[in-house]
């Protein structure tokens, strides 16, 4: 209960749903409700606001990035769902399913306007969408076969056979028309989809595929294998370039069944799920561990390691065997509190002399399902155990000078600022560093000054007044003032723009979200301002008119 008694607040484990009502309005002011079984699959929107998540519940769910809620459930499947994707518009999102169909959903009319099936029924176990969004394609798990659709027609266009064993990944890439296709026959498949000469090339590795990454320019592929190693192949000589070992880097924790340490354990140490950044210099990775991996590419090296849970009531999260927790009956957390309390007794068989091997428990153990890096760069997330994880750049001040020297004060900056020097104040205040400080010079320069000092920045600037813009946009109640530094930037540091692409495309897409969300705020604003004007003309209308009407009756009487 809320501190006015208003409000109640009810939480339901069971159904992973959280109830806000109101009593006095017998009404819902929050209704929140997450996947009944665990989340298999997520995928970024093209403008890094929405992520699409697909559970074992066979639902598909829409979650806002900036509110953290649920906005769309969709519920036509009939089994777990295993891919979900939006495509290049962003206004439609496919996602495939072990019940053997393919779904594409109008997420302006938020219904199902096209279904793919197969000839024959099928448990479709990824899918993938070309670049154009224009052809679909879903690797099955029990034929090992890729089909082909047309997004316009919803027609079968082409069957890919080839592989021995079910399909782990597929992707399309994203500078041609190639499709790569990983399989636990220990292969990958590279496929001319649109001249359907059939496998052009197969890369041999040592152990079962289970999962593919193309470099944002398409040029480089990552494959994970079952033997925890990542390699990397040049696409266009098919050649390997490198290769990274992770099963180290994973820390596989122990369950509470098995009597050894973490580190002498039998099982798989692989990754799952991989995902390269915007720049194509990183790599994440997460599989079934407890930790997501970052590595960088280039270097072949491990930058960092998340740990996305400390929940001990999970499998996997122990890495030493510890003998206080082991007893005669075995380990103690497997032992239940209730056992031998309850009246009931076990009804066998007759000439059973064990229990019921079917009555048994057993506990969730740790593993993340899959990651994925926001398309602005500034954040990933992960659909884990415990279900959907967002990592944020921590967006506060911090102190990182760039090019320092004696010169470069606040005091001097504010005397360049008083002497209208506006542009070396601006430089000075990018060499501090300090986000404060830069707002302040850039606010108090004139608007009518903004385009001759953005003609004067250097391009080395012009990246970091590109990301301060960005996140401006976000908290600055000046809209106008700093969308004006957006057009004077863009139009005249358009060449440079282009030749950084690879390098800025981070920042481009942080602006880019800002703006769009900035937008859609303000259009709803001005909806709402728009009918109310219209509801005042005709309030005001309606009493000019029964004015007159009153005035005439009285002239009539006299």
């Amino acid at each position: 209960v809320n501190c006015t008694g208003e409000w109640l607040a009810f939480g339901c484990s069971g159904l992973g749903q959280l109830l806000v009502w109101e009593w006095q309005s017998e009404s819902y002011v929050l209704k929140q409700q997450g996947h009944h079984y665990e989340m298999a699959r997520l995928t970024y929107s093209p403008d890094g606001q929405t992520i699409a998540t697909g559970g074992g519940d066979g639902k598909v769910k829409l979650w806002s990035t900036t509110s953290s809620f649920c906005f769309v459930t969709f519920n036509e499947h009939t089994s777990g769902v295993t891919g979900v994707t939006f495509n290049a518009s962003g206004k439609v999102v496919v996602s495939s399913s072990l019940d053997g169909t393919v779904r594409a959903f109008d997420l302006h009319r938020y219904r199902n306007f096209r279904t793919f099936t197969s000839p024959r029924p099928v448990q479709f176990s990824c899918l993938t969408l070309d670049p154009s969004g224009e052809v679909v394609c879903a690797g099955s798990h029990d034929t090992f076969e890729v089909f082909v659709w047309s997004m316009q027609t919803g027609r079968l266009l082409e069957l890919l056979t080839g592989h021995e064993a079910p399909i782990s990944d597929l992707l399309f890439s994203p500078a041609r028309s190639l499709l790569v296709s990983g399989s636990w026959d220990k292969t990958v498949r590279l496929w001319d989809v649109f001249e359907q000469k059939g496998s052009k090339e197969t890369l041999l590795h040592t152990a079962d595929v289970l999962a593919l990454a193309f470099r944002p320019d398409g040029e480089e592929l990552a494959v994970a294998t079952l033997d925890g190693q990542i390699s990397f192949w040049n696409v266009k000589n098919v050649v390997q370039v490198g290769s990274i070992e992770g099963r180290n880097d994973l820390q596989v924790g122990r369950k509470a069944s098995q009597k050894v340490t973490a580190r002498h354990l039998a099982g798989a140490k692989c990754f799952t799920s991989m995902c390269y950044s915007a720049d194509g210099q990183c790599l994440l990775a997460g599989g079934r561990s407890k930790f997501v991996c970052i590595y960088n590419i280039p270097h072949q090296i491990l930058l960092k390691k998340f740990q996305i849970s400390r929940n001990r009531s999970l499998d996997g999260l122990q890495q030493f065997l510890d003998s206080r927790k082991m007893s005669e009956a075995g380990p103690v957390d497997l032992i239940s509190e209730d056992e031998g309390e309850s009246e009931e007794e076990d009804i066998k068989l007759p000439g059973v002399r064990r229990d019921d091997l079917s009555s048994r428990k057993t506990r969730l153990e740790i593993r993340t399902k899959c990651v994925r890096f926001s398309p602005t760069g500034r954040a990933w997330a992960a659909v884990s155990t415990e279900g959907l994880l967002v990592y944020s750049l921590d967006t506060g001040v911090v102190f990182d000078p760039f090019d320092l020297s004696l010169e470069v004060t606040p005091g001097n900056i504010w005397k360049a600022v008083r002497q209208k020097r506006y542009s070396t104040a601006l430089t000075m205040s990018f060499h501090l560093n300090e986000r404060q400080l830069i707002a302040r010079v850039a606010e108090s320069i004139p608007v009518t000054d903004v385009q001759l000092i953005v003609a004067t920045l250097p391009g080395v600037y012009v990246e970091k007044m590109l990301c301060f813009l960005g996140n401006q946009l976000e908290s600055s109640p000046h809209l106008g003032f700093y969308l004006h530094w957006c057009v004077e930037l863009l139009t005249r540091h358009t060449a440079y723009l282009k030749g950084k692409a690879p390098a800025i495309m981070a920042q481009v897409r942080d602006l880019q979200k800002s703006v769009l969300q900035k937008q859609s705020e303000l259009g709803k604003i001005c909806d709402g301002n728009t009918y109310q004007l219209k509801y005042l003309l005709c309030l005001s209308n309606q009493i000019v008119q029964s004015s007159e009407t009153e005035t005439e009756n009285e002239t009539e009487s006299v």
